[in-house]
């Protein structure tokens, strides 16, 4: 796992969630539970990255969200903040020893309507899943980052927003890549392709470890 942190001056760091918004008691219970029964909970969004979430999806106020890589589910109960009262968010989690703790939560948070879990391979559901994504949230393996991207782009909506997290990778993708990083190679792929993609515009948010914001040119 990237350790997430490196890019940014931990005073630095320490200021800025210290002047954002709190996260409400169920995230904060979350949170708690993810470092004590996970074995990577260096995976959860946190806080800064929650809020972030939440404004987002307040602006675009999103009838249908598609989020792959649920982990415990903080960033799932963010994005669906913002959600239309008719919305939903669909969630794609591949480890089955997290659904507990993932359907604990969303039940806690009052989204068990709200929220669509599914449990398994996202290269395998994505095709199923016949809906167009008014904002669509990308933090799975890196190996197929791409490949997401390319299979979720003709469903973004036009004026909907697509996120991609770790796209600096801990500042790999600025130094010299070893032969066996396949994660990093992969990332750097997909960051060169998107650069070069004429249907949409993006840009690298250095936030955290690297968000993606991508939008389709109208």
């Amino acid at each position: 796992m990237s350790e997430m942190f490196d890019l940014i001056d931990k005073n630095i760091q320490y200021y800025c969630d210290n002047h954002t918004s709190e996260e409400s008691k169920v995230l904060y219970e979350l949170y708690r539970e993810t470092h004590l029964k996970t074995v990577y909970p260096r995976m959860i969004s946190a806080k800064s990255q929650g809020v972030f979430l939440q404004m987002i999806s307040r602006i675009i106020q999103p009838k249908r969200i598609l989020e792959l890589g649920t982990f415990t589910g903080y960033a799932t109960i963010s994005l669906a903040d913002g959600l239309m009262d008719d919305g939903l968010i669909v969630t794609v989690e591949k480890n089955p020893e997290l659904e507990s703790i993932i359907r604990k939560y969303i039940i806690k948070a009052g989204l068990n309507d709200k929220v669509h879990l599914l449990i398994g391979n996202a290269l395998e559901l994505i095709p199923s899943l016949n809906e167009i994504w008014d904002l669509i949230f990308i933090d799975a393996d890196k190996i197929n980052c791409l490949t997401y991207y390319n299979m979720l782009i003709p469903f973004l909506s036009d004026k909907g927003m697509m996120l991609v997290d770790n796209v600096l990778w801990s500042g790999k993708v600025i130094k010299e890549v070893k032969n066996n990083d396949k994660d990093t190679k992969a990332i750097l792929a997909f960051n060169t392709f998107v650069q070069q993609d004429a249907r949409v515009r993006n840009m690298i948010l250095p936030f955290r470890d690297g968000i993606m914001m991508i939008q389709k040119k109208l």
